[in-house]
């Protein structure tokens, strides 16, 4: 028989789920970035460094200031994480390797329609695979030019050069690994067997069915309550593929069916996710934090309407390019559109937003100024500066 939850529960439940209800540490350390990628699953990468690459904001909205160097030296040092496709380009515990074979076996190469150029030269393939073999970890740069074939793929702006897509389709497919990143974040690639500790690396792989299992049982812990569409987004699987294995997972007890209030789509809820009596967070939120980063579980959640628009034309954007949610509480209150002038030593708010239905606009200035203050000291910045753009910024700029 299916839970019934209200929405605040369910909420409160989602928020536990992803470590907002909390208080943050005095003092962050390794154990407390640790146990939250575990406790997430994942950290998705993005490197647009306006504030800082997003994938550093993820633990700062939970952990507070923290040194950044302590998660670089897990990922790339320890290799406690490594890098992988998992929801996008994202950072994963590596027991999760084993059961991200089948992505890797079916992962198609970017830019799209790359694969037809690695079925007509797979001698310059080889070759670059054993450039990194005998050379030791590359960066795309470190290669030369290619004999007879252009550098530069016409068109692409993400990945941009040959050699680069070359690595990136060998990394995707899984025969190599990240092994550091260069200071202007440009990936290093190594052998994934050098990578990769041995017994996560050499681990028998997991038949596909039970890797999907285990994947969903990962993203039900991280959501706490979400749909079939919710839980297979995480690691971007197919909701077909997702709706027989959940059921598995709910027939072993793994999972329960739920109903919350307003939702028109049934519910997953983990049976061991916490509805805490009340959250009392306080946090700006990256536009890729996996709290909002599917639209339409921010809209059912807490009624915003929340869309990136880093990638919309600026005449077109309706809030700003690079802006934040702020959570208060369990209700997300308001938005910031922010970025680091590093040369001025200031944080920009280029624009506030306060949304509709807040009772205590007093309250939400008051919390979202010593965020910005919090979040201006842990980028090294000097002080926060408000343009005049948005819904509340004379209130914010007086506090």
């Amino acid at each position: 028989m299916a839970e019934h939850l209200s929405l605040p529960e369910a909420r409160r439940i989602a928020l536990a789920a992803q470590g907002l209800d909390r208080p943050r540490p005095r003092r962050a350390g390794a154990g407390h970035i640790r146990r939250l990628i575990r406790q997430l699953g994942l950290l998705q990468i993005d490197y647009v460094n306006v504030l800082a690459p997003a994938h550093y904001l993820v633990p700062f909205s939970r952990l507070g200031p923290y040194p950044r160097s302590l998660l670089d030296d897990l990922v790339y040092r320890r290799r406690e994480f490594t890098e992988q496709w998992a929801h996008e380009a994202s950072i994963v515990p590596v027991e999760t390797w084993p059961l991200l074979a089948h992505r890797r076996a079916t992962h198609r190469v970017r830019p799209w329609g790359f694969e037809k150029f690695l079925e007509q030269h797979p001698a310059y393939v080889e070759w670059v695979w054993n450039q990194v073999r005998t050379r030791g970890p590359l960066a795309a740069d470190e290669l030369p030019e290619p004999e007879g074939i252009p550098r530069r793929i016409p068109g692409d702006a993400w990945v941009g050069t040959v050699p680069r897509a070359v690595l990136e389709a060998l990394f995707g497919r899984g025969d190599l690994a990240i092994a550091d990143r260069r200071p202007n974040f440009a990936r290093v690639y190594h052998l994934a067997e050098r990578v990769i500790p041995p017994e996560h690396y050499h681990r028998r792989a997991v038949a596909r069915e039970e890797a999907e299992r285990r994947l969903l049982r990962r993203a039900a812990r991280a959501h706490g309550i979400g749909t079939a569409a919710d839980l297979a987004d995480y690691y971007r699987m197919p909701v077909r593929d997702a709706r027989p294995r959940l059921a598995e997972l709910a027939e072993a007890g793994e999972l329960r069916s739920a109903k919350v209030e307003g939702w028109r789509e049934p519910a997953w809820l983990d049976p061991k996710a916490r509805l805490p009596p009340r959250i009392d967070a306080a946090a700006l939120l990256a536009p890729f934090d996996p709290l909002i980063w599917r639209r339409d579980r921010a809209a059912r959640l807490f009624h915003f309407d929340y869309r990136i628009e880093i990638f919309v034309p600026q005449p077109k954007r309706k809030w700003g390019y690079y802006v934040l949610p702020f959570l208060l509480g369990d209700r997300l209150v308001a938005r910031a559109d922010l970025r680091a002038d590093r040369a001025a030593g200031r944080l920009m708010v280029v624009a506030t937003y306060l949304e509709p239905d807040v009772r205590r606009p007093g309250a939400v200035i008051a919390a979202l100024t010593a965020e910005l203050r919090t979040l201006a000291g842990w980028l090294g910045l000097d002080s926060v500066a408000v343009e005049r753009r948005g819904g509340f910024e004379g209130a914010l700029a007086a506090e």
